[in-house]
């Protein structure tokens, strides 16, 4: 090597840089447990006071603790921890409590003492599912214990069994059944007929197999006409008219029948594959087709039940001479056509040749079979099953009670969550309404609201609405609920007398509180500027769901879920209230309040005036509860002789 090569090695060697300490004071070094600068006083309740305060007893800052917590491989960033510390946010995920998990261990803290802190109210998320959907996911978060991902994989797969089992499916025989079929659908959907009569067409909600037949829609367009309007059409005739829910009852069903027929035999609904241009009301005039449709029903369930009875005096109600409106629309005739292993070429004929000959014959066959089939139809839904841990208990109303109380424990902080908070404040009202007013699920949904100061609507303008309302009663100083009694269902019994239905609300346990709380803060957050249906219960405004107003479907939605997160006992979470409880929809609080008063008076006519019905609807309904009530409630008055002082 030459001398210069030597020189330029040496320079080079001499331009390496040597380290050096930046400048400032050395950082501190990570010391995995501080020792506590002074000893634990009066310990705050909440998460956010409690970490606030363990970080100043032991010298920490969120710089601090965020780099020993990295050394511990968790996954938590300083402005977290600052958030969390200002109570502007809280641990939500599972890596956020494995953090909090370690800030106990770092400060050497009892096990639970931040994580007992948490605001109750909010669901883990974050939780290994990888074989179940999103969606699936969603729903079990808020039912999975906050250490779900420390357990072993036994007891992970016995969690997720029992809550699916006990929660999400409802548990009974019925909803295992209905959550099985549900997952395959068939029928058409007419329910947009209910909506102005526009034109069905196929959606991402609505696939193009469900919409109806532009022939088959036109018809029951037809049928809806002469059921629903105020006049008949001249030249017809018909007894009784359907309302609206009754007509939503019937669009559901005829469209169930007309899915099951066209149906491909080969599917898991295994219909009769019944060719869609085929598909007609003059279908109905066959009684082999109701004799096909009752027997798939009960090959499908396993036996009959009083829904394929209510389904058969449906299509006698429809060819009853004079006023059955297929007995009217001879018309349709014209369209039937032979379908293979239903009607014959000679059946089509027949049937043309003597349209109400055929009306007649079917009509008689459809009351024999519905004859045929009370006789040996079997409960499949028995509405008091999930309620049995309520009705059982000595005071119905008092257990069911403890549902609200349970959700006011739970509610979460509203300045964190104030969409969470006004959706707990919105059950809470719900089950409270419901128990104070007995009323069913339309009512309760359609009911209106006026506020303090507001006019109330007059009683002519709620008989046209069919509602009622909600408003501040000055004279008595109380929330008034005022109902006419064209709004209920049985407005012709003898309970109304042609009279309008008033309550006024009793101010028991806060009641008043919540709701002026509701109207005033919750329930203008959850309608988020959109326009406003006028109804106490509204649902939450979302960026895909613009419309406030509740329907029936909505409601049971609502209620139920309310039932799932704060009245079933989950026994690995210890939230809800009571043991043995499952899902069910908001006419079940009426069964709550008959059997209640039952049990304490043993008076059927009582009971009725809770629920707004007759001594004779109650007894047979809730006859199963009294018998041993009755003789509970004998054996008191007797009691008190032997209680007696003989001498006194």
């Amino acid at each position: 090597m030459s001398s210069s090569s030597v020189r330029s090695v040496a320079r080079a060697n001499d331009t390496v840089p040597t380290p050096r300490r930046g400048p400032g004071r050395p950082p501190n070094p990570i010391i995995e447990h501080p020792a506590p600068l002074w000893d634990r006083v009066a310990p705050p309740r909440d998460f956010a006071g409690a970490l606030d305060a363990e970080m100043k007893r032991h010298g920490d800052t969120a710089w601090g603790l965020h780099k020993a917590l990295a050394v511990k491989a968790a996954s938590v960033d300083r402005t977290t921890i600052k958030a969390w510390r200002t109570n502007a946010k809280g641990p939500e995920t599972t890596a956020s409590l494995k953090a909090v998990d370690l800030i106990e261990a770092r400060y050497q803290l009892p096990p639970g003492y931040l994580r007992s802190r948490i605001g109750p109210g909010r669901a883990v998320s974050g939780h290994s599912l990888p074989h179940l959907s999103p969606s699936e996911r969603r729903r079990l978060a808020w039912h999975l214990p906050d250490d779900f991902g420390r357990r072993t994989r036994a007891e992970q797969t016995a969690i997720v069994d029992w809550v699916q089992a006990n929660i999400l499916t409802g548990g009974t025989a019925y909803h295992r059944y209905h959550a099985a079929i549900s997952k395959h659908r068939f029928a058409f959907r007419f329910d947009h007929l209910l909506e102005g009569g526009r034109r069905s067409y196929a959606t991402p909600r609505v696939q193009p197999e469900f919409v109806p037949p532009a022939r088959l829609e036109a018809e029951m367009a037809d049928l809806l006409r002469f059921k629903t309007r105020t006049l008949t059409e001249v030249g017809f005739q018909r007894s009784g008219v359907w309302g609206v829910e009754t007509a939503s009852q019937k669009l559901e069903h005829l469209g169930l029948f007309f899915g099951a027929l066209a149906a491909p035999r080969d599917s898991i609904t295994a219909g009769h594959g019944v060719a869609r241009d085929k598909l007609s009301f003059a279908l109905l005039i066959s009684p082999t087709v109701w004799d096909w449709y009752v027997q798939w029903r009960e090959t499908r369930r396993g036996f009959f039940t009083g829904w394929e009875s209510e389904m058969l005096l449906l299509a006698a109600a429809l060819t009853r001479t004079q006023t059955g409106w297929l007995h009217q629309s001879a018309g349709l005739a014209s369209v039937l056509e032979p379908v293979e292993g239903l009607i014959t070429a000679q059946d089509v004929e027949r049937i043309r040749a003597d349209w109400d000959g055929a009306c007649e014959t079917v009509h008689r066959h459809t009351l024999a079979r519905a004859r045929e089939i009370q006789r040996v139809a079997r409960v499949h839904r028995d509405p008091f099953e999930p309620l049995l841990p309520v009705l059982d208990a000595s005071s119905p109303v008092g257990e069911y009670r403890k549902i609200t109380q349970e959700i006011l424990a739970r509610m979460p902080d509203a300045r964190r969550h104030p969409q969470g908070a006004a959706e707990c404040v919105r059950s809470f009202l719900m089950l409270r309404l419901g128990l104070h007013l007995g009323l069913r699920q339309k009512n309760l949904r359609q009911l209106l609201v006026r506020p303090r100061g507001c006019p109330h609507s007059s009683e002519r303008e709620l008989e046209r609405l069919k509602r009622g309302e909600l408003r501040w009663n000055e004279r008595e100083a109380g929330w008034e609920v005022f109902i006419p009694c064209a709004a209920f269902k049985n407005a012709h019994s003898a309970y109304f007398a042609k009279r309008p239905f008033r309550l006024l609300l009793p101010d028991l346990d806060d009641l008043y509180v919540w709701i002026d709380a509701w109207l005033a803060t919750h329930r203008p957050r959850l309608l988020n500027g959109a326009e406003d249906p006028g109804t106490f219960f509204i649902k939450t405004v979302k960026r895909t769901s613009r419309d406030p107003a509740y329907n029936q479907q909505t409601f049971y939605e609502a209620w139920r879920l309310t039932i799932q997160r704060y009245g079933i006992h989950n026994p690995w979470t210890g939230k809800g209230a009571i043991k043995g409880l499952l899902p069910h929809g908001p006419h079940s609080v009426r069964d709550v309040l008959a059997t209640h008063i039952l049990k304490h008076t043993g008076s059927y006519e009582q009971a009725s005036y809770a629920i707004q019905d007759t001594a004779a609807t109650v007894a047979d309904h809730y006859g199963r509860f009294l018998p041993q009530d009755k003789a509970a409630l004998a054996a008191q008055v007797l009691n008190q002789v032997w209680a007696a002082n003989p001498d006194g």
